[in-house]
């Protein structure tokens, strides 16, 4: 869309004019709206990456809780396996 519209403002910009004068005027028009098309499409740009930031921070904490999660599961299985094995060890006695 950025191209297209930048196309289409080099296309009027660099059509032939009447004056010298609108030769100038053209190009300082064209260069101003670049300018302003490039600040509005980069802060879009900088949006998406802020959005994108912010939802692989909250993927990795969602992953970091889930694997905490797992982890204490396993503790307390181990935990458990341990002192049933203790267990039958001193009955066995």
């Amino acid at each position: 869309k950025w191209t297209k519209e930048t196309q289409a403002k080099l296309a009027s910009a660099s059509a032939a004019k009447a004056d010298v004068a609108d030769y100038t005027k053209a190009a300082t028009d064209f260069a101003s709206a670049s300018a302003e098309k490039a600040a509005e499409t980069m802060a879009a740009f900088a949006e998406i990456a802020k959005k994108v930031q912010l939802d692989t921070v909250e993927l990795m904490m969602a992953a970091g809780k889930e694997a905490a999660t797992e982890a204490t599961a396993a503790v307390q299985k181990a935990t458990s396996d341990a002192t049933a094995a203790v267990k039958k060890a001193t009955a066995a006695k």
